[in-house]
């Protein structure tokens, strides 16, 4: 069999070393088209090098010069830019890896759509910013989305084979973070360096205090909403603190199935890049006698408001999640800075969202355009606050 032949979009992130240490396991089986990072540019220039990429794209040209010395002599295309990213997402490819973080990854997530490829979602402000926008444009192209989240794609494995409308509820699962178990009167002491270790996963840092407010799982919430349109009434949370239990779902019959796996991202990267097969992984084998017991609980909206404001941003669709999910970044920016209180976050996210309610976006320029002044907006407020 011919390779597949895959570009991974934030490669030196953690979805993207997670997507390479699968490909460098099997070799033979997979042809790295494009890789592409932030400002890394010796190690991109290395991981390119050990792929044998056909391009390496810089998000920072001014670190374009260092790159094309670290690549001297491979035969291997330098590029960087905005323009370059989306030219690098656009190069025919089986899979493409959708993991640039943040609105960054807005453009060339669109462009690997446009150009009907199949893309391994793992960018959240895709669908959170410009869910109705990117899923217009997977119809008009015939695009293949498959969700990396463990939660969404979770979802997406027990959905296969049957039909949405036989869905009675789907749920999602949130470990709850580090501060589930807190009081209320404790959480606006928490640190930065408290709410970054995350119980049961290995993320980094922003995603880690996202995870702590549960802004994390509101975000989830209306990624499924437009991944899965069976109806916001039918979505629902629910705390499940040893994150074995990634999604469940519902049907009419009564039956539940559930995907269960290890808190490792290689189990649904793996998913979404074999798809639609199976490949070998070496994660753990999942020991329930060994784990003992599952528990769930009901999540708290008022030490944890994030879910509430999220499904409140959902209902009223248009520009909300764009806003939400600008104000979430500024706000956690300043969290990490010691600018404010952890409790402050969600405050800030709800204050931005009461008083920003432009018209809805009808293309990825207005995206963008909302997103810009919902952080310009969220900034001011943190200056006030700090």
């Amino acid at each position: 069999m011919n390779p597949r032949t895959v570009s991974v979009l934030g490669a030196t992130g953690s979805i993207g070393a997670s997507t390479l240490d699968l490909v460098r396991r099997q070799p033979g089986m997979w042809k790295v088209v494009a890789l592409t990072a932030n400002s890394q540019a010796d190690e991109l220039a290395r991981l390119a090098r050990e792929f044998g990429a056909e391009i390496a794209v810089l998000a920072d040209e001014s670190c374009l010069p260092e790159l094309r010395q670290a690549l001297s002599g491979t035969g291997i295309l330098a590029a960087g830019g905005p323009q370059a990213l989306v030219d690098a997402a656009s190069r025919p490819a089986d899979v493409i890896v959708a993991a640039i973080v943040g609105c960054a990854g807005l453009a060339p997530t669109m462009a690997a759509i446009e150009q009907g490829r199949v893309v391994a979602l793992a960018n959240k402000e895709a669908l959170v910013s410009a869910g109705e926008v990117m899923t217009a444009a997977v119809r008009r192209s015939g695009a293949v989305l498959l969700p990396v989240d463990s939660e969404h794609n979770a979802i997406f494995q027990c959905l296969a084979g049957n039909d949405p409308a036989d869905v009675r509820s789907i749920t999602l699962t949130a470990s709850g973070g580090p501060f589930r178990d807190w009081p209320a009167e404790r959480l606006a002491t928490a640190t930065p360096a408290e709410a970054v270790k995350h119980p049961n996963w290995s993320m980094g840092a922003k995603i880690s205090v996202d995870s702590a407010t549960m802004f994390n799982k509101g975000l989830e919430l209306i990624e499924a909403h437009h991944l899965f349109p069976v109806g916001l009434d039918r979505l629902r949370i629910i705390v499940h603190p040893q994150s074995v239990v990634h999604s469940m779902v519902e049907y009419r019959d009564g039956s539940t199935l559930a995907q269960l796996g290890p808190s490792d991202m290689r189990v649904p990267i793996a998913s979404a890049l074999a798809w639609p097969r199976r490949m070998d992984t070496p994660c753990d084998r999942l020991d329930l006698a060994a784990i003992g017991e599952l528990t769930f609980r009901q999540p708290d909206e008022l030490r944890f408001p994030a879910t509430r404001l999220a499904r409140e941003a959902a209902e009223a669709g248009g520009a909300a999640p764009a806003v939400l999910n600008a104000a979430n970044e500024v706000a956690v920016a300043a969290f990490l800075a010691g600018q404010i209180a952890f409790t402050r976050i969600a405050s800030e996210v709800e204050n931005v969202l009461s008083a920003f309610a432009p018209p809805a976006p009808a293309c990825l320029a207005d995206v963008l355009a909302i997103d810009s002044e919902a952080r310009s907006r969220a900034r001011v407020l943190t200056e006030v606050l700090a």
